[in-house]
């Protein structure tokens, strides 16, 4: 326990900003990715081989929904998956930090499995709704657009939050922090991919799912706009 809790220690006093995280992310995903970051530490894992264990977890569980019959125990064992792998998400992020910083080459490689995630998790839903139709109700053609809609939300929402983060001005170094907003982080939930990922287990529910997929969908189209317009008038006050 002595390594493991010194490095618990250390990672309680380095964590980034709350501001702008859902109460999943920040007292759930972050506390979770805190301890598996700290048990990598111990076995000697580096950042890149958290966010490869991360990613196997992850598509393990996409692999599921587009190929096996929606089920109760299916569900369960997705969203268990989905969850554990974001969880090691953060740790990787954790570990760098850890050991005392990260490189570009990992970060790079942090971003691009997330966004190949994000698009693949959409896919396999459509791949499910064709493949199952009988299962999810899905025979009208028509709400194979609901996984396309969802993906293309999901990933413009990624892409355009993390190049405004890049755009904007850095803060200064030092400078007093802004404190966390409670109310934003209870307004963010409906699009944290925390709570996104307990849809799937409502997978046994067949027309369930189908619904709660479609109105997460729904938000997650109606977010975007906000997110743009809010991203759009930030950065019209920058000076390149």
């Amino acid at each position: 326990m002595g390594r493991f809790g010194t490095a618990l220690r250390e990672l309680r006093g380095a964590q980034k900003s709350a501001k702008g995280v859902s109460l999943y992310s920040r007292y759930v995903n972050r506390p979770v990715g805190r301890y598996l970051a700290a048990g990598s530490y111990v076995l000697g894992l580096t950042p890149n081989q958290v966010t490869v264990i991360s990613a196997a977890f992850s598509f393990a569980a996409v692999a599921a929904v587009a190929l096996a019959a929606p089920s109760w125990g299916l569900g369960a064992a997705v969203w268990a998956a989905l969850a554990v792998g974001f969880a090691f998400d953060s740790a990787d992020g954790q570990l760098a930090r850890l050991r005392g910083g990260g490189s570009a080459a990992g970060e790079w490689l942090d971003h691009v499995v997330d966004a190949a995630k994000l698009t693949a998790l959409h896919a396999c839903v459509l791949i499910a709704f064709h493949r199952f139709p009988e299962s999810y109700g899905t025979g009208s053609d028509s709400w194979l657009l609901v996984p396309l809609g969802f993906q293309f939300a999901a990933v413009v929402t990624f892409f355009g939050g993390l190049l405004t983060e890049k755009l904007k001005p850095k803060a200064a170094p030092g400078g007093p922090a802004a404190a966390p907003s409670t109310l934003r982080a209870v307004a963010l939930l409906p699009v944290d991919y925390g709570v996104f990922c307990l849809v799937f287990l409502l997978l046994g529910g067949g027309e369930l799912f189908r619904w709660a997929y479609a109105g997460l969908g729904a938000v997650a189209a109606l977010f975007l706009l906000a997110f743009l317009a809010k991203w759009y008038r930030e950065l019209s006050a920058v000076r390149r």
